[in-house]
């Protein structure tokens, strides 16, 4: 029997947004305030739960907030309850310099145990989901750190990828919880997760940034265009971080606008200019074009849709984007026609991705069915 084919090059982190740093060796959170100082009151209060889902769209700092804790807890000193305990900490940071936070940023501290998708059954790629054999590298971890009596943290990043299985093995954990234990879920749509499984968490909701919390955020990542129009940016990243790095690296204001210009020539479609936009987006290498432009298209739609009903968005995404959407979609009629197309073109683009569908006749196919449903 041949051995399984692993991949020359090395795995990427399911964790870690491309171009952006670790969210373990991100010092500060921009624009979670209320959530911080929840779990705070929790830990000075001697209330810290051992279970803690952090719940919020995709990219807004939950798993920055994870580490934050992580780094947190296993540089507080054990309060003997003596004169001399040290005085209740007023936020969550953690000192640099503390051993333990210079073990997490080297990723050899002994404590932490980060729960993601591992290899697929190739060892070529990561696999689609957390597989129950991640949950069993846990329980070791547990097993063998428990003698060690400290602190311990365990981050599911995230919860939402377990397989029913994976998600079976972390509940029985989560129910008879080891001692000093602090498990950190992460869950973009937690009613994807067992009920059971939130009934043993007590929930830290993470809201979308603002754009002035944007902008500090990318820049602390390194990840700020000094010429990017951070309110265009909020918005078409709708409040992520991880989005809006994404866009910024590929330039998804700049594409955003070529569609708003697109679109702006309906009900007479410029053909020629939408044949060009969906240019070159075939093979692998072009994936990442294809999947940012489908994801442009709906957020497109659901812009229009919403215009109907409360006006046209503020800030604009584009340039014209106002005037634009005010003319496609001006009263709650045009809105619910919009609504049904948005929904109608999200099944088409899962269905084409699915079965392999040429990507240019996909998106021009979308294009051409918002053409006749404005005509």
């Amino acid at each position: 029997m041949r051995a399984p084919k692993k991949s020359a090059d090395p795995l990427p982190d399911p964790c870690q947004i491309d171009g952006a740093p670790h969210p373990r060796e991100t010092t500060t959170l921009f624009g979670h305030d209320a959530a911080q100082a929840q779990f705070l009151d929790a830990f000075t209060t001697g209330r810290l739960h051992h279970g803690w889902m952090l719940v919020g769209p995709r990219g807004i700092g939950k798993a920055t907030l994870a580490w934050r804790i992580a780094k947190f807890l296993l540089s507080q000193p054990d309060d003997d309850g003596g004169m001399f305990a040290p005085p209740p900490p007023t936020d969550l940071s953690s000192d640099p310099d503390h051993p333990a936070v210079r073990r997490i940023l080297a990723g050899s501290e002994a404590g932490v145990f980060e729960l993601k998708r591992g290899a697929n059954t190739t060892g070529t790629g990561l696999s689609r989901d957390i597989r129950v054999d991640e949950v069993r590298k846990l329980k070791s971890f547990l097993h063998l750190s428990a003698t060690e009596g400290g602190r311990r943290v365990v981050i599911i990043d995230c919860a939402d990828e377990m397989n029913p299985q994976a998600a079976n093995a972390l509940l029985k954990l989560l129910e008879e919880p080891p001692e000093r234990v602090t498990f950190l879920l992460i869950a973009h749509q937690p009613a994807a997760l067992l009920p059971t499984i939130r009934s043993r968490c007590r929930e830290l909701r993470l809201t979308t940034v603002q754009p002035e919390d944007m902008a500090l955020a990318l820049q602390a990542a390194d990840a700020l265009d000094p010429d990017a129009d951070t309110m265009a940016l909020a918005a078409l990243s709708s409040g992520s971080v991880g989005e809006a790095i994404r866009l910024t690296q590929m330039d998804g204001l700049a594409a955003y606008s070529a569609l708003i210009d697109l679109m702006s020539t309906l009900p007479r479609l410029d053909r020629p200019r939408a044949i060009a936009l969906t240019d070159g987006l075939a093979g692998k290498k072009n994936e990442p074009r294809f999947d940012l432009l489908l994801d442009l298209l709906d957020l497109f739609l659901a812009r229009t849709a919403r215009a109907g009903l409360s006006g046209p968005p503020q800030p604009e995404a584009a340039k014209n984007e106002s005037q634009l959407l005010a003319r496609l979609s001006p009263d709650g009629h045009w809105a619910m026609v919009w609504a049904r197309l948005h929904q109608e073109s999200g099944a088409r683009a899962r269905h084409g991705r699915a079965v392999n569908l040429d990507p240019a006749a996909l998106v021009l196919d979308m294009i051409l069915r918002i053409t006749s449903a404005v005509a």
